[in-house]
């Protein structure tokens, strides 16, 4: 059998412009009419001396254009007179000193064979054309960051484009761009769904490399680096966010990052970890135990989690709302962590509707949206749909006892029942258990 590794010439094959084009002419369907659409490329985030941050892509530019290259700006106005002018894309202009110290940068021909846009001109040319098209549109739709938990503390280069917008040309009606696209990016088409299940595939292979890997006095960190190994050796680009992989008590903090402790015999670890692939989102948690043998507690804990892993698959269907979905989600663990000794059933029936003994230990959201961001967009009270993409990880954490258990799978909502794109990696304690016994064994 031929190897991956052996059949692929670059680290993956280019997305088809056609993607991008219908994402476009989705958009222009939802416009007001005689609107322009403009949105710009994130910045390049410093650090600290002459130190940059990796250049992160606007998300909603990534999925118009697939673009992921600084200093570019999409103009869309379809109802322009001329057709010349209702689609362009600005994009920064190279020099044999950029290609010596930065690489290749997208000439016109390239960025017209990726995205399907026939105008592309260099970016020094945007403020002088857009100051042309601007008085020929009523509507002015702009980017700005609507994600309920988005951070806004730093100006970005759209917030930048709100203010001097305004600033030249306050009679324009303005426009959430956000709006829209939350609309066209909450159901993922067929390209996506394939790309999506590459990045579970390499998150799978992460896995069951580590899997051989943990045993009593291994660093958490270096759990960290086997699973980027075999990530960016199988042609992701690195993580999909910042990967948590706490043992012990650190299995208790949702957001730890550290990584820095070492894993003891009789301890679980926490991992979650996931790879990206081609500027598309895996998200997986799994926990498994340090020495290889869930101990009676831990497999009563773990089986607990899993059993709401699979009773919230069950009602995570079309029509539901979100919020109704997680007080069903928080019933049932209720019920489990009765079951575990943690909550009494009689105070169980006297707590109020915020569950507060329920969110001592289950105390985050069961499931989110997944695809160009890991924490995808989603319109507020909207109801589940076929085609959604959503994460499943209820989690278990008991800091008195050092034990946290969080397990996380990533689901395709389908008409019949969900596709589970993370079916292949294991989840079974039993399967667990037997594949690190192979390690001990080898």
């Amino acid at each position: 059998m031929v190897e991956w590794r052996e059949m692929r010439a670059v680290r993956y094959e280019p997305i088809d412009p056609q993607f991008f084009i219908r994402n476009r002419e989705r958009l222009r369907g939802l416009l007001k009419p005689n609107s322009i659409v403009i949105l710009c490329a994130n910045d390049i985030m410093p650090t600290n001396a002459d130190g940059t941050m990796a250049f992160k892509q606007n998300s909603d530019l990534y999925y118009l254009t697939g673009v992921d290259q600084e200093e570019t700006v999409l103009v869309l106005m379809p109802d322009a007179v001329d057709p010349k002018d209702r689609e362009w894309l600005f994009v920064k202009e190279t020099s044999e000193l950029i290609a010596i110290w930065e690489g290749d940068k997208l000439t016109k021909e390239a960025a017209r064979a990726a995205t399907g846009i026939e105008r592309v001109e260099w970016t020094s040319l945007f403020e002088s054309s857009l100051h042309r098209l601007v008085p020929q549109a009523d509507h002015i739709y702009l980017f700005t960051n609507e994600h309920l938990r988005a951070s806004v503390a730093v100006e970005t280069a759209n917030d930048r484009l709100v203010k001097d917008c305004q600033r030249r040309y306050p009679l324009h009606r303005y426009q959430r761009l956000a709006q829209l696209m939350n609309r066209l990016r909450i159901i993922k088409e067929p390209l996506e769904i394939q790309i999506i299940q590459q990045a579970c595939d390499i998150t799978e292979a992460g896995f069951r490399r580590v899997l051989g890997f943990i045993k009593p006095g291994v660093g958490e960190w270096e759990i960290e680096a086997e699973f980027i190994h075999e990530f960016l050796r199988r042609g992701s680009r690195g993580f999909a966010y910042g990967p948590i992989i706490g043992s012990g008590k650190g299995a208790c903090v949702l957001h730890y990052v550290e990584n820095d402790k070492i894993c003891q015999d009789g301890e679980m670890v926490l991992m979650d970890v996931a790879a990206e692939y081609a500027g598309w989102n895996s998200d997986l948690t799994r926990t498994v135990p340090v020495n290889g043998r869930f101990s009676p507690r831990q497999r009563q804990v773990y089986d607990a989690v899993l059993r709401v892993v699979r009773g919230a698959n069950a009602i995570l269907r079309p029509g539901i709302r979100i919020l109704d979905y997680q007080k069903q989600v928080i019933e049932m663990m209720e019920g489990e962590l009765i079951g575990l000794g943690l909550i009494d059933a009689k105070a169980a029936k006297a707590q109020g509707p915020d569950k507060p003994l329920v969110k001592k230990y289950f105390m985050h959201g069961t499931s989110h949206h997944l695809g160009v961001d890991v924490h995808d967009v989603f319109p507020p009270h909207e109801p589940v749909a076929e085609g959604m993409v959503f994460t499943i990880e209820p989690g278990i954490y008991i800091r008195e006892e050092n034990l946290g258990v969080r397990l996380e799978n990533d689901v395709l909502i389908g008409k019949d029942s969900n596709l589970d794109l993370m079916a292949g990696i294991p989840i079974e304690a039993d399967e667990i258990e037997e594949l690190m016994a192979k390690r001990s064994a080898g």
